[in-house]
């Protein structure tokens, strides 16, 4: 299923993984292990965050993705399922 995994880092620290490389090195560690299929980077409410959509094959996947932002940025992590034009069109003729 296609995933969106959203995240905000809280400013201390993130400030201070962003100095020590935790940062860099978590998400760089994550973008290889989910292959996504897009990914966003950007601020949210005041804090650094992103947006990185993904194919979730099993849903133990939530602990293998989210566990590594949390323990190491402090991240709060929610995890939504999204469609394409596609899938969205295939729902409609299922409704119809």
């Amino acid at each position: 299923m296609r995933m969106m995994m959203k995240f905000t880092v809280p400013v201390e620290k993130g400030n201070a993984a962003f100095k020590d490389g935790t940062l860099a090195k978590t998400v760089e560690g994550l973008m290889s292990k989910m292959k996504p299929e897009a990914a966003y980077f950007t601020t949210s409410n005041g804090m650094r965050g992103g947006m990185i959509f993904f194919d979730m094959k099993d849903p133990s996947e939530v602990v293998e993705y989210c566990e590594p932002l949390m323990l190491n940025v402090n991240a709060a992590v929610e995890f939504v399922p999204v469609m394409t034009g596609d899938d969205l069109h295939k729902g409609f003729t299922k409704v119809e």
